[in-house]
């Protein structure tokens, strides 16, 4: 075990924030931290960092250190990077207290954690930043020169230029003085390395460089994140804090959500059945307790009623998650929108050009760098710039939802209620709770004012607008911006049961993945349309030799290919005819998901059998059972990779694709 905390304890100002908390990291781990803002993650961080002690708990015994503990003089602030550092030497010490309370590390472990940027010693160059915690810096030797590799390695893979380390510290933004924070940290390898939200400020590009350096990092890591997808592809276990405690999850981000699911289903479904048996037994009870012949059995079924364990509530999820559908007013046209040879820009300065025809029915994510004209291409859409050459021309029958981040500057002393109530003043006062509530506005949120609400609220509260006005084509341009965890779950279950059309601009790649089914790239060069979700864009573009796809999927060739994947489900029967060479493909798709299916199935039984045996503490068993889920998981998505291939050659013959 690399750090453990048991039965710890910690306040502030009278407030208890973590509860008697349990958690442990072996070597090699990579941990994620969730829970909603304010439960204590940063607190948590603060602890494992050494800036905090647990509390002092006389009943239990004093927090004492046990002999694998470090005990020399532990010390914890910051340097002028914003780090946090704690390097202990080992020393044995007897223990004190209650040995089943208190802190535990190995022997001299280092531990390391990002904050953010300090403002002291601005006029320091980069290099003489990064170069502080190197070996042997007077001197030339084999440390040396691998970690000035490594340094080299880590600058130029978060976007910097080999000039800029002598540019002066003072000189870069926020965002990039972060990142060379982040640098220096990662260049000091600390055996526990503890981050708070690393990928603000960060590009996809950046972050997913990030993501496959922390998955070889050789080391214990910590993380706190809003980012599910860097989460996903990092964590390897879950910590939930929650009302104070701690719940451990086996797997990474998806997986964690996926058992908490399952566990509060199960945990509801034994409460219904305890309060069933619960009124039954009463009922029982108040029939015969006045019968002399019954009165006997009335005692012994209060007494049971009595020594009955009782099964709490469940403390249900705090994502609102739809399970109807979110239809449209009206269905509008077969196609919604089209571009010929459109050429979009400001001030008569052209960024791209592309030719594109929208489908009803389809979500499409527009994704690609900062400045790129993401933005300008909605815009142009909507209807709110002209294009500067080409045709942009919207189908017939459609009722558009807009927004942008100008759309939430929103700012009234109305409340949410009373703001809700004049924009739909036709839904009854039990409808209007009900829709605010399933938007995470209900109960005492439905009389915030709005002007006392975060930006992500605001955000949020004109998204509800949005989808209760039932456009057919919703424009979106970062809907989930400065949202948390559990409004993002809840706008994407909403976008996800909406029937409508979506276009949308977003950086969140869970949130592409969740509801995306088609993506379009925009690059320096070029406009890319793919006709998959984004999964399959990133594998294929992983796949590919060269870091690009061909050409044949440029939005100018294939907007006009039909994909069976843009088509509703509901309106296949409608739209496709099926030729005898068409329905060949569709048994030929058919029978190589077969095996797809089967490695699905055999994955969710062997994930089941890890989360069983995570909560039963069983470590040898969690590691094989580790193992054998990352087989099985591999071969899922080998074969949907075979299942794309043949999609692929069916679709697109002459392709080198």
């Amino acid at each position: 075990m690399l750090y453990q905390i048991k039965d710890g304890t910690v306040s502030a100002g009278g407030q208890t924030i973590l509860s008697h908390v349990d958690f442990y990291i072996k070597e090699k781990e990579k941990i994620a931290v969730v829970g909603k803002n304010g439960a204590g993650k940063t607190t948590l961080l603060r602890l494992l960092a050494g800036e905090l002690t647990p509390d002092r708990d006389d009943s239990r015994g004093s927090y004492g250190r046990s002999n694998d503990m470090v005990t020399g003089a532990a010390t914890a602030g910051s340097d002028l990077d914003g780090t946090a550092k704690r390097t202990q030497r080992a020393k044995k010490k007897k223990p004190s207290g209650n040995p089943e309370t208190g802190i535990t590390m190995s022997r001299n472990i280092t531990i390391d954690m990002l904050r953010q940027a300090d403002k002291s010693n601005q006029d320091l160059t980069i290099e003489q930043m990064l170069l502080e915690s190197c070996p042997d810096k007077d001197t030339f030797s084999k440390e040396r020169f691998d970690y000035e590799m490594e340094y080299d390695r880590l600058f130029t893979g978060f976007g910097f230029e080999k000039g800029d380390k002598t540019r002066l510290f003072r000189s870069f933004s926020g965002g990039e003085q972060t990142k060379i924070s982040l640098i220096k940290l990662l260049l000091k390898k600390p055996d526990l390395l503890l981050l708070d939200e690393p990928t603000n400020h960060l590009d996809m590009k950046t972050v997913e460089w990030l993501e496959d350096y922390l998955i070889n990092y050789p080391k214990a890591v910590v993380i706190v994140s809003h980012d599910r997808a860097f989460l996903d592809a990092v964590a390897t276990g879950v910590y939930e804090l929650e009302n104070g405690a701690l719940h451990r999850y086996a797997g990474n981000y998806t997986q964690y959500r996926q058992q908490k699911l399952k566990n509060l289903q199960i945990q509801r479904k034994a409460y219904e059945r305890q309060q069933a048996e619960i009124a039954h037994n009463n009922e029982l009870i108040d029939k015969f307790k006045h019968k002399p012949k019954k009165a006997a059995f009335a005692r012994s079924r209060k007494t049971m009623l009595a020594r009955m364990k009782l099964i709490e509530k469940p403390v249900e999820d705090e994502a609102h998650i739809f399970t109807g559908n979110i239809e449209p007013q009206f269905p509008g046209g077969k196609w919604v929108y089209e571009a010929k040879e459109l050429k979009i820009g400001y001030d008569g300065r052209a960024l791209l050009e592309l030719s594109l025809r929208i489908r009803r029915g389809q979500k499409i994510a527009v994704i690609g760098d900062n400045g790129i004209g993401k933005s300008t291409f909605l815009k142009t859409v909507a209807g709110l710039i002209p294009p500067i050459k080409g045709t942009s021309q919207l189908g017939s029958n459609l009722l558009v939802g807009y927004f942008d981040q100008q759309s939430a500057l929103i700012d009234s002393d109305k409340t949410v209620r009373d703001h809700f109530h004049e924009l739909f003043p036709a839904l009854l006062e039990k409808d209007l709770r009900k829709t605010l509530g399933m938007y995470l506005f209900g109960g005492a949120n439905a009389s915030k004012r709005i002007s006392s609400l975060s930006g992500g609220e605001k955000s949020r509260l004109v998204l509800a607008e949005l989808l209760t006005g039932r456009p057919n084509l919703m424009i979106l341009d970062e809907p989930t911006n400065h949202m948390d965890i559990p409004a993002k779950e809840t706008l994407e279950s909403a976008f996800k049961a909406y029937t409508g059309t979506m276009l949308f601009v977003s950086h969140d790649r869970y949130f592409i993945k969740q509801v995306a089914d088609a993506i379009l790239v925009f690059e320096k060069d070029k406009v890319m349309y793919y006709p998959f979700g984004y999964d399959h864009y990133i594998s294929r573009l992983k796949a590919s030799k060269d870091g690009n796809l061909p050409a044949l999927m440029q939005a100018k060739d294939a907007a006009m290919v039909e994909a069976l994947a843009a088509v509703p489900k509901r309106e296949r029967h409608e739209t496709r005819q099926l030729s005898t060479e068409e329905a060949y493909l569709e048994w030929k798709l058919a029978l190589a998901a077969e095996p797809v299916a089967k490695a699905a199935e055999e994955a969710e039984k062997v994930y089941e059998e890890l989360c069983e045996a995570e909560s039963e503490l069983n470590e040898e068993n969690v590691d094989k059972l580790r193992l054998q889920y990352e087989k099985v998981a591999d071969s899922w998505t080998n074969e949907c990779t075979k299942w794309y291939d043949i999609y692929l050659d069916e679709m697109y013959p002459e392709s080198d694709f």
